[in-house]
């Protein structure tokens, strides 16, 4: 029996026998330890999947509760069996792609962001028959550094859902200074996408943690000098602009060096949808929601509690 096949074994005689692991030690001729990493191992690569089914009153009272609190148009919460990242990103990412497909219709502009949670709602959308769509990138995706923003297959997928032709913004998310932004503002093509996302009915994005492994921060984008002061004043980030924990912007001279949307623009919109969850993202989606950036929140069960305590 090779290696794979005993954390099976393990995790059917855990799960479905209700073997103790001293029982399972015995029979597989490992020791306790070694079976507690297995039934660990199941759960992180997928053989175990374990669900838990929430009582649908509870997500609505959580719904009508997060509504309340925020001044929210609609709170979406998913429910959730583990409280891991990835398995919150493709939970939240298909009820805000079902949430989305709900309410988009003729004629719409849908302004979208980038970054894994925005990608699990792009991978989760169904093709809806649709006129006159357009999709447009809402911030700056490019940079120095080899780790993947999803821009292109997110725009792609967007614009393959609605059967629409997406606008890219083809630009870094933040410049080094206000006079190289003005350079590139004063190009047509690309004032003429700036303007399509400030005319877009339907925004959706994420919001970003403080943390020196988190996308942003590895995009290159950062002096010592710009990441100290984030670090010490921001709690988070939507669209690359940041925030301290009342929801004001924290950095005006990062903010007038950011390329794509203001946060004040997503007020203005039919539907400002944020879509996040996790542990390390309460601070942030809170400091969002008391700015009023978003009107919609999709969000997991126990994110929701978590900033409803706040």
């Amino acid at each position: 029996m090779d290696k794979n096949d005993k954390v099976i074994q393990a995790a059917k005689l855990y799960y479905l026998l209700d073997c103790t692991q001293n029982e399972i030690a015995k029979k597989l001729g490992v020791s306790r330890p070694t079976v507690s990493r297995m039934l660990q191992t199941a759960k992180r690569e997928g053989i175990v999947q374990i669900k838990i089914c929430e009582k649908a009153d509870r997500l609505t009272d959580l719904e009508a509760d997060l509504e309340q609190k925020y001044g929210l148009k609609k709170a979406v919460v998913a429910s959730v069996g583990q409280y891991e990242d990835h398995v919150i990103k493709t939970t939240i990412g298909l009820k805000a792609a079902e949430y989305l497909d709900s309410i988009v219709g003729d004629d719409d502009i849908i302004g979208v962001t980038w970054g894994t949670t925005i990608y699990h709602v792009a991978v989760e959308l169904k093709k809806k028959q649709v006129n006159n769509v357009q999709v447009v990138q809402l911030k700056g995706g490019i940079s120095l550094s080899e780790k993947n923003t999803y821009v292109s297959e997110i725009l792609y997928l967007f614009g393959k859902a609605f059967n629409a032709s997406p606008h890219y913004l083809p630009l870094p998310a933040i410049v080094d200074n206000v006079v190289v932004k003005e350079a590139i503002m004063a190009d047509r093509h690309i004032k003429r996408v700036i303007d399509m996302g400030k005319r877009a009915n339907i925004a959706l994005f994420t919001c970003g943690q403080i943390k020196s492994d988190s996308l942003l921060f590895n995009l290159g984008y950062f002096s010592e000098e710009d990441a100290g002061m984030l670090y010490s004043t921001a709690v988070g980030d939507i669209s690359s602009r940041f925030f301290d924990k009342d929801g004001h912007v924290c950095s005006q001279s990062l903010d007038e060096r950011t390329l794509g949307i203001e946060l004040e623009e997503l007020k203005k919109k039919d539907y400002s949808i944020l879509v996040a969850g996790g542990s390390h993202k309460i601070e942030s989606i809170h400091a969002a929601l008391k700015g009023e950036y978003a009107n919609v929140l999709v969000t997991d069960q126990y994110t929701a509690r978590f900033i409803l305590d706040k």
